[in-house]
């Protein structure tokens, strides 16, 4: 089965006609995504209705209807521009092999807001678009059913929110339970039980005496009104917990309130007061220490460039005393050395000659170091080396007051924000407003939970008696009412009544095996992690999942991440859409829910390409983004793209060729 067309004309927020090629199929090579984004609020789930409501009419589980009758629907859904007088119009074509032929068909549902009994007008077209079928008009339930069973089609149409919802509940919610059970065929097993049980109940009416008929009747009178009183404590049950959960978020509500409003600071007060006197301590123990270093060399710091000449001009006026001390000493040298040349037998002239260049020779080594101006600083050796210990110590003092500066800065800024935490707590009497409808809150949601388990307890008190009536009416109708005529059937009837019994055990474990492979390879195919989980079971009963590692040890789902969890949803509802064994499109609005960026990307590249033939993907754009779009389109899984363009102002979306990006 593939969707072709989709044509809605003044429907929700789609004002005039407007249409959407669905044919996954172009001219070059088949890609099964059908893409189309849009903005929360915008129309995505409304295409889903309309899908929904083309195929099933009156049965379609749509997820804006609520408790709505048909009619009620019907009108809402009308777009709110539309003259009255005009049609609201639905179109879905789709085609399907039947008897090995290709066939095409046109559905067509059409009202206006002045209903006829009630109800739409419903059409089906064949290839050609202009002669109607019909003959499948009047049998067009039984015929979908054959196609996609409304039981099993939330396997092929569904949402995130169901997603998130299968994710986070230790059993599946009632939707995929129905779904679970048509698709094991145990909804025919069940109705096969329950006429058994209608046969049996009319034949003894017709074979016993008036005594055994009043009797029967009496138990049968009972029982009736105990399977009434726990219809209605089912409802009374059901609206509890939409209670619960209605006053679970209103208590959520109110602690966000508590928490944004500051309630939680304001509890908190003497101990941020508390903090924010022993950060001032802190402060005042380094601005102590800070001072001690002002008190000592810290001050010379202003003046680095006069210490600095000083060391340069002491080493300078250091170094000529040492050279005019050798320069004295050669001199004196020389001075002997002459002497003793004229003592000797040298000439005269050979004496002044060696005197000249003994001369010429002092001035020559020491002509570089000619003081130029005289020497004012007059420092001696120790001198020098106490400042030279000064200017080391004055780095170090230096560096320690930086750190002691970036420790008292940070600890103003410490104290800075426990006062704009002190400066946001709520008041007194605020804070106890705050507290008291919290509490309130808290309170209400005891009750109403009290009032819940309540009830709960009474149902399972209701399905235990109607177990015993039941019982009762048996053992009755088998040990007093005695017809050769009747016999035979109310024997029969309980033979098939335990072989069906078993039948339906033996199918369900069967198909529940086939449903567990598929359900674990899938996952494993989109964690891409295969030494999470060996093995997976399905319980027969709750139809709740259980994992096991390579040792044969239970996995509990808490140890699972948010995003691991959606992708086991994922891929039970994968699963069970393989197992179905319909080759039917899948549809899936709001995709990617809360998933992180891995299991967004095996999601991106593992389960849309290869979901159906078919895929239609209905997302905002932080779900599949610029990133994840250009994925689709890199391995050609794409062959179409819609834009759904709400305009707030008209409140009217238009359908637009391309994406986001």
């Amino acid at each position: 089965m593939i969707f072709l067309e989709l044509v809605l004309q003044n429907f929700g927020p789609y004002a005039g006609r407007q249409v959407i090629n669905l044919d996954p199929r172009s001219e070059e090579n088949p890609r099964p995504i059908i893409l189309l984004g849009g903005m929360n609020g915008g129309g995505k789930t409304t295409l889903m209705d309309a899908i929904r409501l083309a195929l099933y009419g009156q049965r379609a589980q749509c997820s804006t209807r609520g408790n709505l009758s048909y009619s009620d629907f019907l009108t809402q859904c009308v777009n709110s521009k539309t003259d009255p007088l005009k049609d609201t119009r639905i179109e879905l074509v789709f085609e399907h092999i039947e008897n090995d032929e290709l066939i095409k068909y046109r559905i067509v549902r059409f009202w206006t807001k002045n209903l006829k009994d009630g109800k739409d007008t419903l059409g089906i077209l064949g290839d050609d678009d202009t002669w109607p079928v019909d003959s499948l008009v009047n049998i067009w339930d039984e015929y979908i059913e054959n196609l996609l069973p409304l039981g099993i089609s939330n396997l092929f149409l569904f949402d995130g929110e169901q997603v998130k919802e299968l994710a986070e509940q230790e059993t599946p919610p009632p939707v995929v339970v129905d779904a679970i059970r048509g698709l094991l065929g145990l909804e025919l097993a069940d109705r096969l039980a329950v006429d058994l049980d209608i046969l049996v109940n009319r034949k003894l009416k017709e074979v016993g005496n008036s005594k055994d008929l009043a009797n029967l009747e009496e138990i049968e009178i009972r029982l009736t009104q105990q399977q009434e009183d726990y219809q209605t404590t089912g409802e009374k049950l059901e609206s509890l917990k939409n209670q619960v959960e209605e006053l679970e978020q209103k208590q959520q509500q109110a602690f966000d309130k508590f928490i944004s409003e500051g309630g939680k600071i304001a509890a908190e007060r003497n101990q941020l007061e508390l903090q924010q006197d022993t950060k001032a301590t802190e402060v005042e123990q380094v601005r102590q220490s800070m001072c001690e270093l002002a008190a000592d060399v810290l001050p010379l710091a202003l003046i680095p460039n006069l210490l600095n000449q000083v060391q340069a001009q002491g080493e300078k006026e250091f170094r000529h005393q040492q050279v005019q001390i050798s320069k004295d000493l050669l001199i004196e040298r020389d001075q002997r050395l002459l002497t003793w040349l004229n003592q000797g037998e040298i000439s005269t002239i050979q004496v002044e000659k060696i005197q000249s260049f003994l001369v010429q020779d002092v001035d020559s080594l020491y002509a570089k170091t000619i003081q130029i101006e005289a020497p004012w600083l007059l420092t001696d050796d120790e001198t020098l080396s106490q400042l030279d210990n000064l200017i080391y110590h004055l780095q170090n003092t230096k560096l320690s007051a930086k750190e002691k500066l970036a420790i008292l800065k940070n600890k103003e800024e410490e104290i800075h924000t426990l006062e704009r935490q002190v400066q946001t707590a709520a008041a007194p009497e605020d804070y106890t407003k705050l507290r008291q409808a919290l509490e309130t809150a808290q309170n209400q949601v005891v009750e109403a939970k009290e009032n819940y388990e309540t009830i709960r307890r009474r149902l399972t008190e209701l399905e235990t008696i109607i177990a015993k009536s039941k019982k009762e009416l048996s053992d009755y109708t088998v040990e007093n009412i005695k017809h050769k005529n009747s016999e035979h059937i109310i024997t029969s009837a309980a033979k098939v009544q335990e072989t069906l019994k078993i039948f339906r055990e033996k199918l369900t474990l069967r198909k529940l095996n086939k449903l567990e492979e598929e359900v674990k390879n899938c996952f494993l195919y989109l964690l891409h992690k295969s030494d999470l989980v060996h093995r997976i079971t399905i319980d027969t009963k709750t139809f709740s999942l259980s994992l096991y590692d390579l040792n044969g040890k239970p996995v509990p789902k808490h140890r699972l991440s948010a995003g691991e969890k959606q992708l086991l949803a994922i891929a039970f509802l994968w699963g069970l859409a393989k197992v179905s064994g319909h080759r039917l499109p899948v549809a899936i609005d709001t995709p990617l829910g809360r998933l992180d960026s891995s299991h967004r990307s095996n999601l991106v590249e593992r389960y849309f390409p290869s979901a159906s033939h078919q895929v239609i993907l209905l997302s905002t754009d932080t779900e599949i983004g610029k990133k994840e779009v250009e994925t689709l389109r890199e391995n050609e899984a794409i062959t179409r793209e819609y834009l759904l363009k709400y305009d707030s102002a008209s409140r009217q979306t238009t359908i637009q060729p391309g994406y986001f990006w």
